[in-house]
């Protein structure tokens, strides 16, 4: 994810933003990361191009602005930016979208479905070669409107196919169960678990793991997103398990993907075992602790890492 601060908005930013993250990579483990950009109402044709050339730049994120973490320099014009999505739709770089509508008047929980309407679905008519990803969906509604479109694909978190918005209230409030776009009603939940485990390859994981530290969680005004990074593939086992189709888990996360973006697939491979796991409470992480996506309690599978 390109919300930085400051964000990274040039190919020049992200492959330093590349750098500073292979150096951190330890030595024998392989990983590639695939490097995004922030759009903003000043990125323009030629940085469209320049990422399409650079071979490690795969998409543009779009942020509406204030729609969530570090998105204050969102675009805020986007008819404004027609030559930059031209360039995009003719050079094949997608657009990636954070699907939220950020009028203060549209309730937080419909303001996917309204971001689908009147933001995403006019621009793809502007646009008719763009591709476009709806990243970390959490509605029906989203649902319904990927598979309209051949040309458009969808990311789910294991927040959204595990948890309805109840958990943001069980016993008490619970910020770390509170992300953007928020939790929603079970049937939307229902709506998440039948098309990713659906064998559709326009969806897709994408985890959206946020490490915000327990202060900036557990405050006033709390930071959006749920740490799921180390236990990811067993909470995804967990809702296909619950949805009896275990089967379509590894398209899911492991060929839908690449296979929507042009890139290989991985060669190498995880092992899930079915063997009860219990998730820390916190882990050590920028001077103070994290706490992960249902900390202290027990998961029914274990990832045992990378093996030829």
């Amino acid at each position: 994810m390109p919300n930085l601060k400051p964000p990274v908005t040039t190919v020049d930013a992200a492959a330093e933003y590349r750098d500073r993250v292979l150096a951190a990579v330890p030595d024998g483990v392989e990983f590639e990361p695939l490097m995004t950009l922030y759009l903003t109402d000043a990125t323009t044709p030629e940085e469209v191009r320049k990422a399409r050339q650079s071979g490690f730049v795969h998409g543009i994120k779009l942020y509406p602005a204030g729609a969530t973490t570090n998105s204050s320099a969102g675009v805020q014009q986007l008819e404004a930016l027609g030559p930059t999505l031209n360039a995009m739709a003719e050079e094949g770089v997608p657009l990636l979208v954070h699907g939220e509508v950020t009028d203060p008047d549209t309730d937080l929980f419909d303001r996917e479905a309204a971001f689908l309407e009147t933001v995403l679905s006019p621009l793809l008519d502007a646009h008719p070669t763009l591709r476009a990803v709806v990243e970390h969906a959490t509605t029906a509604e989203a649902v319904q409107f990927v598979r309209s479109f051949d040309r458009v694909g969808c990311t789910i978190t294991p927040q959204h196919l595990l948890l309805n918005r109840n958990a943001l209230f069980a016993g008490g409030l619970r910020p770390h169960h509170y992300c953007l776009p928020v939790l929603k009603r079970e049937r939307h939940r229902q709506a998440l678990v039948e098309a990713a485990t659906s064998g559709d390859p326009r969806f897709f994981l994408g985890t959206d793991s946020a490490p915000h530290t327990r202060g900036a969680k557990e405050s006033a005004c709390g930071c959006a997103g749920c740490f799921s990074a180390p236990h990811a593939m067993s909470l995804y086992a967990m809702a296909f398990e619950a949805a009896g189709a275990l089967d379509k888990l590894e398209g899911f996360s492991s060929h839908h993907g690449p296979d929507w973006y042009g890139l290989p697939r991985n060669t190498d491979s995880i092992t899930l075992i079915r063997e009860e796991t219990a998730v820390p409470e916190s882990y050590g992480f920028d001077g103070g602790v994290v706490v992960p996506l249902l900390a202290g309690d027990t998961l029914p599978w274990r990832c045992s890492g990378l093996t030829d």
